[in-house]
């Protein structure tokens, strides 16, 4: 938390120092695709996120940018017509701190609107659970429910995991100082645990003795259903190993320049630009 209020901060009060950053404050909705939902785009099932960043502008169309986004992604099998069987659900939070690269097709001191390109690597967070019927949360890392870390070597995964956004959009110059932009971004990334799914069933006694009760309701869900089925046999598909999972987001931001710049004539068009560096 001291490190988001510490970005958060910087990007308010570092940027007064020159005309060449902005800030930049983002809403949107945001979405997954993994072993609960095949098709990223089920709007149905998208949640929000909000955001914050620095954007240092490199040249007329070329920018770095730095951003914090905070958003919650989830699914539920019964949006799911290929396993409404199996009676899945989670959801997770998603911090992420990311750098990305940005290009404006046109230049916008000399255009109103034009489409962009971003593509970066960031680092975020997530933790799959469960809500039970009393409110409470059910982490689902903490349940180990394909068997990770005492089961045929499967590892527990980690919570924190590197991302590479990557997307475009459009983006409008309302003013010589604001800028909105409309765009979806999607995030590869290397696990394929963010819904807490991947490979198959482990024994049921197994489970039961090694993470208690409470792992096995959790880890199948179909007998809970009317005329649903037991568990499982052990090896039983259960997810899809062969496919990572990966989160959107698809988001208006608002992009505030610190200091008025005027529209740029030829003669001082790139006396002004500040280079990134290689």
């Amino acid at each position: 938390m001291r490190t988001v209020i510490l970005f958060i901060l910087l990007c308010i009060g570092v940027p007064v120092f020159s005309q060449n950053f902005f800030t930049t404050y983002t809403l949107g909705a945001a979405g997954y695709k993994g072993d609960l939902q095949e098709s990223a785009f089920r709007f149905v099932q998208s949640r929000g996120v909000w955001g914050v960043g620095c954007m240092l502008e490199c040249s007329d169309r070329m920018f770095a940018n730095v951003d914090f986004n905070y958003g919650k992604i989830g699914a539920n099998d019964r949006y799911n017509p290929l396993n409404r069987a199996r009676n899945l659900n989670f959801k997770s939070d998603v911090a992420e701190l990311s750098a990305r690269f940005e290009y404006n097709l046109f230049d916008l001191y000399q255009v109103k609107a034009t489409p962009y390109f971003f593509v970066g690597i960031g680092v975020f967070r997530f933790s799959p659970y469960i809500e039970f019927e009393n409110g409470n949360r059910g982490y689902l890392w903490e349940y180990d429910t394909e068997g990770q870390g005492f089961y045929e070597g499967r590892q527990k995964y980690k919570l924190t995991q590197w991302c590479l956004p990557f997307g475009g959009g459009f983006q409008y110059a309302l003013s010589n100082k604001v800028r909105a932009a409309f765009s979806l971004g999607w995030r590869y990334t290397p696990t394929d645990y963010l819904d807490d799914v991947s490979t198959t069933y482990i024994d049921k006694d197994l489970l039961t003795r090694m993470r208690g009760e409470n792992a096995v309701i959790i880890a199948y869900r179909g007998n809970q259903l009317t005329n649903g089925s037991p568990y499982p046999a052990a090896g039983t598909a259960r997810g899809n190993p062969d496919t990572k999972d990966a989160y959107f987001f698809l988001t208006a931001t608002l992009k505030v320049r610190m200091t008025v710049k005027g529209r740029k004539s030829e003669s001082e068009k790139h006396a002004g630009s500040v280079e990134c560096p290689y």
